[in-house]
């Protein structure tokens, strides 16, 4: 399959509104829990394991929303910002290689933060290389990923978790307890 293999800002836009033309490919959340201004990169090969690689950055402004609650006179992006980050992307993997369904971070193993990303900073650059992969029963992958400013890697997280489920209820009305996750 010959997949599109980058995105700009404008095409995650409107994918996280539902407007891509490409409707196989799946939801992002809107801005500004949107974490991710391009997709350089993503490859369903390739990365350290050879099941897939993805390369992403965010901009970063002094305008940026948590940098005027997160603190004051001290400003730095929440590291679950980042995490988060991470997850949308290895949501938007599955979705993107054909899985269907709602993505739904499953968890991280082991995360460690060697810095801040603070105002003066100009990009953030995600690097996530897919450790597992599979499609059945559900699409679920595994990541491991590191989060970069000003070329200097600071997030360090291995084993990310996230899936895909096509049964979610919420907004079907029916039974919260049927939920399969």
């Amino acid at each position: 399959m010959n997949l599109k293999s980058s995105f700009n800002k404008k095409e995650l836009l409107e994918i996280a509104k539902g407007q891509f033309a490409d409707k196989s490919i799946g939801k992002l959340p809107l801005p500004p829990m949107l974490m991710i201004d391009r997709i350089i990169k993503i490859s369903e090969i390739n990365g350290n394991y050879g099941k897939g690689y993805i390369e992403a950055e965010l901009d970063i402004s002094e305008n940026n929303w948590f940098f005027e609650c997160h603190f004051k006179n001290d400003p730095v992006m929440p590291g679950c910002l980042g995490l988060d980050g991470f997850w949308q992307l290895i949501g938007f993997f599955l979705s993107w290689s054909g899985g269907k369904g709602r993505g739904r971070a499953l968890g991280v193993k082991e995360l460690k933060f060697k810095g801040q990303v603070r105002p003066y900073h100009k990009t953030v650059k995600y690097t996530i290389h897919i450790r597992k992969f599979i499609k059945r029963p559900t699409f679920m992958a595994w990541g491991d990923a590191s989060l970069s400013v000003e070329n200097k890697e600071i997030y360090f997280a291995k084993d990310l978790q996230v899936g895909l489920f096509e049964k979610l209820v919420w907004d079907t009305g029916m039974d919260p307890s049927l939920d399969p996750f």
